[in-house]
């Protein structure tokens, strides 16, 4: 589990307030406004407040969190923060709130007036599913569930992708290359915009001056344009520091462009990159890249779990990536990125990578997932077949054999007690066992009928370690009721 206590302005709170918190955002210049979304889908806000930021309808900072009792019950999916800052959230039913700074109507209402508050942007977004949002420095973007991308604002670049630099008071679909495209992924940097397709293309529009499009100048762009750089790669993740982008593709390979000042592009110089250019190539595959408008700090998780950092980490500049301790991407910007915000609406319940065998742990007897269940003493046992007949010899012979499929969903245990027999099926998922020794016995009793010599060998382990002179007796008495074989070890024992 992530422990938002990293992010400084957390450590205000209790363990109870700690311990009701499924999501949150560290945003704001200095990192000093927080957002939170509780368990039972209530918004709180605390922290300083600039530019009514926190939605509290005043501009007052605040130590205590405050309820944003206009978003209560609404399931939160995307959230992205600005440099004013101005917040985007979208529900889980397609609808779009904005909040905070206004300067250059990047809240979508048309106006420049600051939004105390959270409204609903409705202009040009009506009967329209919002998935995702994203906000510039003073823009703002979001995706429909149709794969269209809309944005607003500021737009002194072309960053709003109108074809002008006029600013955008209202939503309006990017068009142009995209008009036919079906978009799966939006970000943006400071004043540039990316936006990936369905079929893995990449386009960018806004402020090029970095090279931050990648499109091998650095010229601006007020429309989108394709990065032919990336072609033939299918890019499944993006995203965008202060004036740096980065891409991961579904092969795991990592690609990088734009300003290159701190070190951000971890190519081992400080030389801006007009076009991507592959970085990490001599670690494992990469799984997760992380980067955000707000700061020139770059991070990466790689197949194994490990997670590296570059650019620009407490003011010093590491232009080569960095090993880190740390468990996941989002450890690195609360511990070293200034200022230290975080990069993705953070899942308190998200689990960190896990490995093969963690995430088998993980499922075992859960019911959402599995497709097969045993009945022992009355109660169940949710199982995986898949895992089992890769496990366990007897489960393979029995379901190609025995076995329909689509006609029985339950197998009844009767010679077998519950705790002996959930035993059996959680080793198949970890293999461990923790049992008293009396169980163990008759686990060595179906190790024995199932053929698994390694739990075997286990159970006679577990015997052996925990007989004494207390319950040997107790042991001896099991041993013939389950198994001869303890019996025998037993008495060599004795």
């Amino acid at each position: 589990m992530v422990d938002v206590t990293k992010w400084p302005i957390f450590s205000l709170m209790g363990p109870q307030e700690l311990a009701s918190i499924r999501k949150a955002c560290v945003f704001g210049s200095s990192a000093n406004e927080a957002i939170y979304i509780t368990n039972d889908d209530e918004v709180f806000v605390f922290g300083l407040n600039c530019s009514n930021c926190l939605g509290t309808g005043d501009s007052l900072s605040t130590i205590v969190p405050k309820k944003l009792d206009f978003l209560s019950g609404r399931k939160v999916v995307s959230l992205s923060y600005g440099s004013g800052p101005h917040i985007l959230l979208a529900t889980e039913d397609g609808e779009l709130f904005a909040w905070g700074h206004n300067g250059y109507s990047q809240l979508g209402n048309g106006t420049t007036n600051q939004g105390v508050a959270p409204v609903l942007v409705s202009a040009n977004l009506l009967n329209k599913k919002v998935t995702e949002v994203a906000c510039g420095s003073h823009h703002s973007m979001a995706l429909t569930d149709t794969g269209e991308v809309y944005a607003w604002g500021y737009n002194n670049c072309g960053q709003v992708g109108s074809g002008s630099t006029a600013n955008q008071p209202t939503p309006r679909r990017v068009s142009s290359c995209l008009q036919n495209k079906v978009a799966v992924s939006i970000v943006c940097g400071q004043t540039s915009s990316l936006a990936v397709v369905d079929n893995g293309e990449v386009y960018g529009w806004g402020y090029n001056g970095n090279g931050q499009l990648g499109l091998g100048n650095n010229g601006n762009q007020v429309t989108p344009c394709r990065l032919v750089g990336l072609q033939g790669l299918c890019v499944q993740q993006i995203v965008s520091g202060y004036a740096h982008s980065m891409a991961l593709t579904d092969e795991g390979l990592l690609y990088a462009w734009g300003a290159n000042t701190y070190g951000q592009l971890g190519t081992g110089n400080k030389s801006n990159q007009l076009s991507p250019v592959q970085i990490l190539t001599e670690k494992e595959r990469i799984v997760e890249i992380a980067a955000c408008h707000s700061t020139h700090t770059s991070a990466a998780k790689t197949q194994s779990g490990q997670v590296y950092m570059w650019g620009q980490c407490r003011g010093q500049s590491i232009v080569l990536p960095h090993l880190t301790h740390f468990a996941c991407t989002d450890d690195v910007f609360a511990c070293f990125a200034t200022p230290s915000v975080m990069w993705r609406l953070l899942s308190v319940e998200h689990d960190d990578f896990l490995t093969v065998a963690q995430s088998l742990k993980k499922e075992f007897d859960n019911p959402e997932t599995a497709d097969l269940k045993f009945c022992v003493d009355g109660k169940y046992i949710y199982v995986h077949k898949a895992v089992l007949k890769i496990r366990c010899e007897h489960f393979r012979s029995m379901f190609q054999s025995h076995w329909n499929e689509d006609i029985k969903e339950v197998i009844e245990i009767d010679q077998f007690s519950y705790p002996v027999y959930r035993s059996f099926l959680e080793f198949l998922y970890t293999d461990n066992v923790e049992l008293p020794p009396e169980d163990a016995i008759g686990l060595l009793d179906l190790a024995t009928s199932y053929c698994e010599n390694r739990l075997k060998r286990l159970c006679q382990h577990i015997i052996k370690r925990g007989i004494t002179v207390e319950n040997a007796f107790s042991l001896l008495s099991a041993a013939v009721r389950y198994d001869a074989e303890a019996y025998s070890l037993l008495l060599r024992m004795q």
